[in-house]
């Protein structure tokens, strides 16, 4: 069924003429409304001329403004400009067309009869409605209608729409099932109110009573259906403007569920590591368990571990996965900033408290404010920085250099060392009452010689993440290459490696990563290591799999840790009947 609506503001009849000559034109397919912005009478004049060709309008129910409103047209018709001006957004975003008719009162001189004022436009009513119908304008916009709704409904991603004060006037048949919400539910609703929460997280231009949607906004959320269910969605907002004076009438949603597809991501994550740690030795899969029950601890965190061990990349993680992810995450290397700006760098400064100071400056902790901040080599901080950093941590207020308004933060302190703080701390060189309050709870990285099987996975990582950007097509690498890799000491620990695959990388002209490709430093070691003799690794033989193999019930993965090699180096020993190292 085809709903055309006319709309008109005041007494002078126009909407229920259009209406009672479109119902005489319309067939079966086509339902006929009339609407006004005011319920008055309609003018004795108006009645005169319908009546004389014997089409009455004093019995046309019309309907009120705001209950139209509610209701779904296919076209929308205002006849004058006051009834443009106020005509709604309909639900269902219907065709809408102006015509702009005057109010034959205001037309008719002082003391003339105002008949033939009502003639005219009865008579220009007529003619655009016959021409609607006989001009084939009504099925034109049936057909487009019909292929507009049959395109979104059958869209993957939910589209929803509404006007500047967000009640909602659009909502697809992928929107329903998205949200868990049916459309006579949500049409006319305020879009902050009929939902569990906003798709905007109530931050969107719409938010005040002055809308302001300048730009296309991308961004993803959570969202709970109605039946509870939480969501991950991508959603896209643009603003509906009108054309005319580019005033923002509303809002148009784009939103797709990608739930099933981030659960995947992480599952294939996981399979490789942790939230960017790549990893699958025993000493890892403690080291996940200890970030996941500490992501929303709001204590202290030291992160202790040779360098290179990827001590950042687990304060990351630990910020990720904190109810502070969106949040800002501040990391600071104490190490590499001079002691006489440090201070200044963390704190910040009031204009004047030095030379150089020109300005005010915020330093890292207001920053990391209700984020976390990440404070790397904190070993290299000296102990009247020190002080100031137990004020933080005790009483979450610091003073800028040179200032003396105290400043209040919620930060969370995540700190890293590749040092024995407590070593340092038992020699005088680190505040013990800081200590202390640092260690509250301690993650140990192991170095990348003690979980050598890691290593195959790390090699794979690295060669997929630096392919790309290098514009290479290796895609593996040669067994005696791995063999190599993996018998080398990694003193520089997982960077170390990083930058040797990134090496490596530049030096291959083909798909293979070989023994020739990779840094000098890498294979003389293991060469001098072969050459000595005792410091080679021990040789790996049939037997001592198999008897890994037999404790681990035939697992592969679970025997390889347990002698401390890959599972590549465990295949290659099957295959062979000699030992091999």
């Amino acid at each position: 069924m085809f709903r055309l609506l006319f709309i008109c503001s005041g007494s002078s009849g126009r909407s229920q003429m259009a209406a009672r000559y479109a119902r005489l034109l319309a067939d079966e397919t086509v339902e006929v409304f009339c609407a006004g912005t005011k319920e008055l009478d309609i003018s004795k004049y108006a009645n005169l001329v319908m009546n004389d060709v014997n089409l009455p309008i004093e019995n046309e129910r019309t309907l009120p403004i705001s209950e139209a409103a509610k209701m779904p047209f296919d076209t929308v018709v205002t006849l004058c400009d006051s009834a443009y001006e106020k005509c709604p957004l309909f639900p269902g975003s219907p065709a809408r067309i102006d015509w702009g008719l005057t109010d034959p009162m205001k037309l008719v001189p002082d003391g003339k009869d105002p008949t033939e004022y009502f003639v005219r436009l009865r008579d220009e009513i007529r003619d655009r409605v016959r021409a609607l119908f006989e001009h084939g304008y009504i099925h034109a916009i049936m057909r487009q209608r019909f292929t507009f709704n049959s395109l979104l409904n059958n869209m993957a991603d939910g589209v929803m729409a509404h006007d500047s004060k967000r009640k909602i006037f659009y909502f697809n048949e992928a929107a329903r099932k998205i949200t868990g919400f049916s459309y006579s539910e949500v049409i006319g609703k305020d879009c902050h109110k009929i939902f569990p929460q906003p798709f905007c997280g109530v931050s969107c231009g719409f938010c005040t009573d002055k809308p302001d949607v300048s730009t296309k906004l991308h961004y993803s959320t959570t969202f709970h259906r109605k039946d509870g269910k939480t969501l991950d969605l991508e959603v896209s907002m643009i603003a509906i403007e009108d054309n005319s004076d580019a005033t923002q009438q509303g809002g148009l949603i784009i939103f797709r569920d990608l739930t099933e597809m981030n659960k995947l991501k992480r599952k294939i994550e996981q399979g490789r590591g942790y939230h960017g740690i790549i990893g699958r030795h025993d000493s890892m899969q403690k080291i996940f368990n200890s970030i996941q029950e500490l992501a929303d601890v709001n204590v202290p965190i030291l992160v202790q571990g040779e360098s290179g061990t990827g001590k950042e990349v687990v304060a990351n993680a630990l910020h990720d996965l904190s109810n502070r992810a969106d949040q800002p995450f501040v990391p600071v290397n104490c190490g590499a900033l001079p002691e006489g700006t440090l201070e200044s760098e963390l704190f910040g400064h009031v204009k004047g408290a030095f030379t150089s100071a020109h300005r005010d400056k915020k330093g890292r902790f207001e920053l990391a404010h209700n984020g976390t901040i990440f404070l790397d080599e904190i070993s290299e901080v000296s102990q009247a920085t020190q002080v100031k950093l137990l004020r933080v941590l005790q009483e979450k207020s610091f003073v800028p250099v040179g200032g003396e308004k105290e400043v209040k933060v919620n930060v969370r302190v995540i700190c890293a060392t590749n040092d024995d703080l407590k070593k340092l701390t038992q020699e005088g060189k680190f505040r013990e009452d800081l200590y202390y309050r640092l260690v509250v709870v301690p993650i140990l990285l192991p170095p990348l010689r003690d979980r050598k099987s890691d290593i195959p996975l790390l090699v794979d990582h690295f060669l997929e993440q630096y392919s790309s950007e290098t514009g290479k097509m290796v895609t593996s690498v040669n067994s005696d290459a791995l063999e190599i890799l993996e018998a080398y000491s990694w003193p520089g620990n997982v960077r170390e490696l990083s930058n040797a695959i990134q090496y490596s990388l530049i030096k291959c002209q083909g798909y293979t990563l070989q023994p020739n490709h990779l840094p000098p430093e890498v294979i003389n070691e293991v060469k001098s290591s072969m050459r000595r003799g005792p410091g080679r690794p021990p040789k790996l033989s049939r037997q001592k799999v198999e008897e890994a193999l037999s404790r681990t019930g035939g697992n592969l993965a679970k025997a390889a840790t347990l002698l401390g090699v890959s599972r590549p180096t465990l295949y290659r020993v099957l295959k062979k009947s000699d030992p091999v190292t």
